[in-house]
């Protein structure tokens, strides 16, 4: 614990590039070094809607908005030694399917909130493990390492079903799941842990990954696919407009 920690709260809309933005810009102009940067914004099977830079909303918050801040704030995760990128995936990777031809379910073309959600977790790992590629080929002296909480006791099951079997099937869920600072857990070790190295995945270690204490974890061979992680990438870049240069 520390209670006389200095806490700065700065606004960051994800969802909005504008944002997104002027947040990087504001942080730095007063910083000059970045330890950790933890990409751990998310939304979770909403109904098909648009960002404020036209994305379907799962991809855009949890990816492109996180693929954005990164590349903004490359400058100064180089000039901190041992710094790193967490990025905050989701078992729900697992049912992730890339297609980089239709990423962004155009005009709702084949879109379902689990669909996209899965897909937007599975492109948090290319991601990680492309950023992972793009440190080492360029000897930048940071890591990209990826995390889950589980199933965790948060607000992202609001849309997950009706809000009136939510409440029915409640008593149960409490049984199955763990209280969000369980969940917190896994981004913190890969965030902190003196000895995680790049590209490792952090999880639960109880029963399906559900819940339980940090350790590293595998992911889908999806997740390890270096054409779709490179597709991905250079799509991200033509969308949000950021480039990462070495």
């Amino acid at each position: 614990m520390h209670p006389k920690a200095d806490i700065l709260v700065k606004e960051l809309d994800l969802a909005d590039l504008k944002s997104v933005t002027d947040f990087a810009a504001s942080f730095k102009k007063e910083n000059k070094q970045l330890d950790v940067l933890l990409d751990n914004a998310g939304i979770m099977m909403v109904p098909y809607g648009l960002t404020k830079d036209g994305f379907e909303k799962q991809i855009g918050t949890n990816h492109l908005g996180h693929f954005a801040l990164t590349g903004l704030l490359l400058d100064l995760l180089k000039a901190t030694p041992k710094s790193r990128v967490v990025n905050v995936s989701s078992m729900a990777h697992k049912s992730g399917v890339m297609d980089t031809d239709n990423l962004l379910y155009e005009n709702g073309k084949d879109y379902s909130p689990i669909k996209a959600y899965g897909r937007s977790k599975l492109a948090n790992l290319l991601f990680t493990y492309e950023l992972q590629r793009f440190f080492e080929k360029n000897k930048i002296d940071t890591i990209a390492v990826a995390a889950h909480p589980g199933v965790s006791d948060t607000n992202l099951f609001n849309h997950a079903a009706p809000k009136w079997l939510m409440n029915l099937l409640r008593p149960l869920f409490l049984f199955m799941i763990q209280p969000a600072s369980m969940g917190a857990l896994p981004e913190i070790r890969a965030a902190v842990d003196a000895d995680v190295k790049g590209a490792q995945y952090y999880g639960p270690d109880g029963k399906r990954e559900m819940k339980g204490f940090p350790v590293v974890v595998e992911s889908t061979n999806a997740s390890h696919n270096e054409e779709d992680a490179r597709k991905l990438w250079e799509l991200s870049e033509k969308l949000t407009g950021v480039s990462f240069t070495a």
